[in-house]
Order: structure tokens, then sequence, then C-alpha cells
């Protein structure tokens, strides 16, 4: 059946928190509205047809914080990666352009020394260049790097984080009383945070260590194709001020990248986060010669997986968010080009006997891996929930990252099936 005829509807009424905290999955009353049922789910719902495309002509809403935002903004990226200096480059093209934006666009870097004995900042400043991140590629006269975090976003209003997602907290730390209130977020970070109250979005640990408004850009975006201007998308994600949504989108759309608005920070974010772990089983399939029909199919169960824990997770999440950028296609791309699949591949192909962190030290010149993190923080909320029968494929990628599991045991782990009776309600398949 083509990836996107079947996938699991789940979880239409339970309460959601930004940050999970009160869920308790062994009370049966929890799953009391659950249905599984396989669907041929609509590209939009009705209520947010087309929505990434009438942001302009909705109608205007009350907002408490951020009334105002006619005001010129100044810009800064917080990380300076592949994806931040791309992110850097893109912003900066539009800054130049709208009157609306300083022209000036501040990227925080991680200080590092390279081999010629220089700063990668001032490199970066001299060349207008990521010479380690980035290399042949010109940023923008406009972008100015600064290793000092503090100053990098001294004076702006918009915050644009985009750095490994296992660094956020320390960063966020750094920035508690460095910015006002009235500035505004969106992260670009593929993660999550598992506390002991549970997990924890890395948007929301930005507004709730901040205090600032937080919204989310994803995407099907492997850095490198955007950095050539090759024609991408992406999908921002927000919670309710449209207008703030709209200014998002301007910031990064360009002729080449085209970018949209959903109403669903959560949806958009887990999407961006999850389709990492999925990525690791393509790349083991991959590893493995097992060809392509094997690893449609993991792609089709890991978009299952997907929904059934992002709506397990948030009641809020919309079926729609799943067939937008930030869904389907990226995880396709993900699947057939990202760094995660590329690792796994290799992991798999030395029968894991390497490390991740070994092959990611000799693959990625610094860049980081997400989905073996993300891997082992789904299987935490898992495991304390119960929930690890529910999701073999979620469950199976982290056993197989650490050693638990061979890779062969990617397919084999569709013998275990999911243990439905933890879910009241009926099971229809179709």
């Amino acid at each position: 059946m083509p990836l996107l005829s079947s996938l699991y509807s789940l979880f239409s009424s339970s309460h959601s928190h930004f940050c999970i905290k009160s869920i308790n999955p062994f009370k049966v009353s929890f799953f009391s509205s659950v249905s599984f049922a396989l669907f041929m789910a609509p590209a939009f719902e009705d209520s947010n047809a087309v929505e990434g495309q009438t942001l302009a002509s909705s109608s205007p809403q009350r907002y408490s914080n951020h009334d105002d935002i006619s005001r010129k903004s100044k810009v800064t990226v917080v990380g300076s990666g592949n994806w931040g200096s791309v992110a850097a480059k893109l912003i900066a093209s539009n800054t130049l352009k709208a009157t609306s934006f300083h022209d000036e666009v501040r990227m925080w870097v991680f200080e590092e020394t390279l081999p010629s004995g220089e700063k990668l900042t001032d490199v970066i400043n001299r060349t207008n260049e990521n010479v380690k991140y980035l290399p042949g590629i010109k940023l923008g006269k406009n972008v100015v790097a600064d290793p000092d975090l503090e100053n990098a976003v001294k004076d702006a209003n918009m915050l644009v984080f985009v750095t490994p997602h296992q660094f956020m907290e320390g960063i966020c730390k750094s920035l508690v009383g460095k910015v006002n209130g009235d500035v505004e977020a969106i992260s670009l970070i593929k993660g999550m945070e598992v506390k002991r109250e549970g997990p924890c979005m890395i948007s929301t640990l930005i507004s709730e260590q901040l205090g600032i408004n937080c919204c989310v850009l994803m995407g099907a975006n492997i850095a490198n194709e955007i950095a050539v201007e090759k024609f991408s998308e992406a999908t921002v994600g927000y919670r309710e001020n449209r207008e703030i949504a709209e200014q998002w989108v301007k910031l990064f759309s360009t002729p080449y990248f085209i970018v949209t608005a959903v109403q669903d920070v959560e949806g958009v974010e887990l999407c961006g986060t999850l389709k990492n772990v999925v990525a690791l089983a393509a790349g083991f399939v991959d590893g493995l010669d097992m060809g392509n029909n094997t690893k449609a199919a993991i792609m089709r169960i890991g978009l299952r997986e997907m929904k059934a824990f992002s709506k397990l997770l948030f009641s809020s999440v919309k079926d729609s968010t799943f067939f937008e950028s930030c869904g389907v296609a990226d995880l396709i791309t993900t699947c057939l080009g990202g760094r995660n699949r590329k690792v796994a591949e290799a992991f798999a192909k030395n029968g894991g006997k390497r490390s991740f962190d070994d092959l990611e030290a000799e693959m990625l010149q610094g860049q980081k891996l997400q989905g073996v993190s993300t891997a082992r923080e789904v299987y935490e909320v898992l495991s304390h929930r119960g929930w690890l029968e529910l999701f073999p494929l979620f469950t199976t990628v982290h056993e197989i990252s650490v050693g638990r599991l061979p890779p062969s045991a990617i397919v084999e782990y569709s013998e275990r099936k999911p243990r439905l009776s933890l879910v009241e309600g009926s099971t229809q398949y179709y």
C-alpha cells in the first residue's frame, strides 16, 4: 500500500500539557476514548485547509503580550553549525530586503580553534564563510559571528535557536535574565529533554526558562542542499499569535525555500524530532542491503509510530500536520539522505561493533547526531509509561543502538506484536 494510505488514529480527547507532568499511563481510564484504526487520511483537516497559504488574510486576534510587532526587528541566530549557518544565510538575505528588520544578523558561534591556529569566529567574519561547517558558501556580508552568547543576543528581539538539542538546557540557563519578555523565539532544534516529571519539548524548555514565546520551524531540510539554493520547503508551528507566525514566514522564505505555518507547535516539533529515530532504522536497512521494499515498510511503520506517540503525549496534535513538510516530507528526505541514516548504515555494516560515538566523530566532522539520543529519550518515556510493546520500532531502534540487539533485529521486531490489550477500545484493520 502507498506510504500515506494507512496510519493509526489515536487519542482525540485526552488532556495534554506542554511539558507532560500529569499523565499516568497505567490507569485504564487514560485510554478510555482510544480507538486504533487504519484510515485513509486527507491531506488537510477541514478546519485547517490551506492554513499555510492563508495567514495574511486571516482575521486579527487579540494577544496579551505581543500586540506591537510593527517595530523594526533585530535577529540573532543562536548556533552556527551546518543548519545554523544555512539559517543565517536565509535570514540575512531577507533582512537586507525587508524594511521591518535590521540589516545585521548576529550569529552566536561556539568558539573553536581551526588547524590553522585561527579562531573560527575570526575566519567567518573575515571570509563571510563558515569554513568548518558550511565551506564554500557565502553567508551574507551582514552576518556577524560573535563568540559571546550574551553579547550576541543583546538588543535582539527575534532569537533563532539552532544547536544540538543536548546543549539547550545549558544555553537557556546562560540566557536567564539576559533577554526581555517581549522577545520572540523560534526553535529549529530536533529533540526533547526527558526529566523526572516527563518529556519536555525544546520549544517549551525555551519558553519556560526564558519566559518568552517560542515557535518552531521543521521540514524536509537537508542543509547542504538549501545552502546551494535547491528548492525546499518548511513548516512553522505556532501557538496563538498568527501575526508572529507571519513574521517568521517572512524572515525565512525565499524563492527556493517556501515556508508555511500551522497552529500546532507540538505536532510540528515532534515530527522533526521523531523522524531521526526512524532514519536510524532506515540506515540499518541500508547497511544490511535489505532493499527498497523493506525500507519503505520501515518508513511507513515509523510514520505510524510517530503519529501514535505524538498524539499520546499531546491530544492537540493535528492529523494534518503529518502531511506538511515537517511530517512525511521530512521523514522521507531524512531516511534517504540525512546524517542519521548515513551513520546508521555504517553502524550496521560494521555489525554494531563500532559505537555511534566513534562513527559520529569519524564521519561528521564535528556535527552531532540527534537520532541516537532521541531514541534513548523516547525509550525512557515508553519504558516509564509501560508503552514499549505499543511501539516496537522505536523500542528496537534504541536496543540496537546500545548493542542489546543486532542490526538485523530491525526487521525481526515485527514478530513482536503490539500488546493492544493495554488500550481500551476497538481495533479494526482495513
